[in-house]
């Protein structure tokens, strides 16, 4: 069943006949003659004979032969119709079904093989695609075929499609005749020549059959559906249209970015429970597609590839040293990092990337650079908060015009790529409150991504003095020229430092027992940011004042706390060292030989 392109309440309906209605299915009217063979299938031999109406599930779970199971009108002639049979008849009306034109013998195939899909041309109202299952001639070779003359004549697009895998469906790009999707028994390909060259596609689509193809017009997205009722999207394959054999013999390419709308995501099924299926959305954000040609190969892999090469050609292999070992190990793995900036020129994003050849695409979500404390990959957060922040993204940017720019990292050495791209954020209107000075919100919410980094900063460094302070009294327990004068001015140090986490921090003692308290700094800090995070609104009056009240609260803390760093702490270090007291963290040791 279709619905006409030139008619939104057109329907066709396909069995033996063709069935058409106007008026969206309430009425209904045959268009066509019996358009299949009208074989008696009880007549077709089965494993080489006619086989008995007692048979082990002869008739069970089998559709009745001389069937339509291929159908499309063309989108530039109404009333251009395709019909395919299960038979392997194709049918071409061109009024409407008034009258058919018979084509039973396609390029060459053998008679009954079934017509699994019929596409008109969005390009000439005179080309149509057609493929076919021959499994049951005990053929599995993929048969693609186009016809330039509304059906009459027709060659094969086969192309280099893998001699093992049928063809159930194709589509055409609107915009490029010669960009060609075809879903096949073992995955989706592409061509970008008309059917002379495929290449297959993956990019997490698992090996599977693509019994359908659909394109959205307008987002350019390709729909698959796969044999288990899967289905997959492809986002804006458009970067596809400019492909060709010229284009990938560049080092590389940066593909023209859309403009791209800035909204805040919804956050999946919410409550909805797991019984009620969702798909992850695709990341919110302007997206670069690039091309490499080559990938860029560690020491390592470049050493492997020129043993490989000397053991192919029967040549010695080449020892390498320590050193060079060394290089290898100790070598940062290549990668791509794409810039991004403001209309000023501006550095508003760094983003690494893949550096291995093929089609790759990386994501940059309008947001700035996070600026939480830097913490190693063994490291945990301590709360949802600040795991939140440890990520790589901040605050939003302000929508405008940005340019993106691609170079090579490889061993420290950064080379970029010729050529930039320009493109615009723009502001999705879908917001209740928005606000109506963006530029000033950005302003308000660079203020406190500015505090919250200080205050995140201040919390780390505060509980590194404390863990160095227990280390430090530890140390003049084990030492015996020291005297209790020293471990009291630790004890007094370990105290103020547990005020001024209290300050910054909260009460444990308190909150510990489930009893209320005033909120601490951070708690005020964490709260902005955890408004702001996802809002596109003004900030109210009460988030300006708790800006203000964290600001004045957090001023004489940093004040001590750089106090204690950078006089008390190490002056007592120093003590401790010239009493040759063992090892603590932050102390350089002093040894002369």
């Amino acid at each position: 069943m279709i619905i006409s392109p030139h008619s939104p309440t057109r329907l066709y309906f396909a069995a033996n006949k063709l069935f058409r209605s106007d008026d969206r299915g309430d009425t209904w009217k045959v268009i066509s003659p019996d358009l299949t063979r009208q074989i008696d299938r009880n007549t077709l031999p089965v494993m080489g004979r006619i086989q008995s109406v007692d048979a082990v599930s002869k008739n069970a779970s089998t559709s009745l032969f001389g069937n339509i199971v291929a159908l499309d009108e063309s989108p530039l002639k109404e009333g251009l119709l395709y019909v395919g049979t299960d038979d392997g008849l194709i049918q071409i009306s061109e009024d409407g079904g008034q009258n058919w034109l018979k084509v039973e013998k396609v390029g060459g195939l053998p008679e009954l093989s079934y017509v699994d899909y019929l596409l008109a041309s969005n390009h000439s109202a005179d080309t149509v695609y057609a493929a076919f299952d021959t499994r049951k001639n005990d053929d599995l070779r993929p048969h693609l075929l186009r016809s330039r003359d509304r059906g009459k004549t027709w060659q094969s697009i086969s192309g280099n499609l893998p001699e093992r895998g049928t063809v159930y469906c194709i589509a055409e790009d609107r915009v490029n005749a010669n960009l060609l999707f075809a879903g096949t028994e073992f995955g989706l390909f592409v061509t970008v020549d008309g059917g002379n060259y495929w290449m297959q596609m993956k990019s997490g689509l698992p090996t599977t059959q693509v019994r359908d193809i659909a394109i959205h017009q307008g987002e350019n997205d390709l729909v698959l559906a796969t044999f288990g009722r899967g289905f997959y999207v492809l986002d804006n394959y458009s970067p596809l249209r400019i492909l060709s054999k010229q284009f990938v013999k560049q080092p590389f390419a940066l593909f023209p970015v859309e403009d791209s709308w800035m909204f805040m995501q919804s956050r999946g099924k919410s409550n909805m429970g797991e019984t009620y299926y969702a798909a992850k959305n695709p990341p919110v954000g302007a997206v670069f597609t690039y091309y490499l040609k080559d990938s860029i190969k560690t020491l390592k892999q470049t050493r492997k590839a020129k043993e490989k090469k000397a053991l192919k050609e029967g040549k010695a292999i080449s020892y390498p040293s320590w050193d060079e070992l060394r290089a290898e190990d100790t070598e940062e793995a290549p990668y791509l990092v794409f810039t991004v900036r403001d209309s000023k020129g501006s550095v508003v994003r760094r983003l690494k990337a893949s550096a291995s050849s093929g089609t790759h695409r990386v994501v940059w979500d309008f947001r700035y650079p996070d600026f939480s404390p830097v913490q190693s990959s063994q490291g945990r957060s301590r709360s949802r908060k600040s795991r939140r922040q440890n990520s790589d993204s901040g605050m939003l940017a302000m929508p405008g015009t940005y340019t993106v720019e691609a170079a090579r990292v490889v061993r420290s050495t950064t080379t970029p790529f010729k050529g930039k791209e320009s493109f615009q954020a723009k502001i999705l209107a879908n917001t209740t409150l928005p606000a109506s000075d963006r530029k000033a919100l950005v302003a308000f919410q660079k203020k406190i991504t500015g505090l919250l980094r200080v205050v995140q900063g201040t919390g780390q460094l505060l509980s590194s003095l404390q863990t160095e302070v227990k280390s430090m009294r530890k140390a003049v327990y084990r030492t015996p020229e020291a005297g209790n004068g020293l471990d009291k001015e630790l004890q007094i140090l370990q105290k103020k430092l547990e005020l001024l986490n209290r300050e910054l921090s909260g009460d444990d003692t308190i909150s510990s027992r489930n009893a209320n308290q005033p909120p601490s700094i951070s708690g005020r800090v964490y709260g902005l940011v955890y408004g702001q995070w996802q809002s596109t609104s003004a900030p109210t009056t009460t988030m300006r004042d708790q800006y203000k009240i964290a600001g004045e609260l957090f001023q004489p803390v940093l004040a001590d706390i750089r106090q204690i760093a950078g006089k008390d702490l190490p002056a007592l270090q120093k003590q401790l060292e010239k009493l040759k007291a063992p090892w603590t963290p932050g102390r350089i040791p002093d040894w002369k030989f």
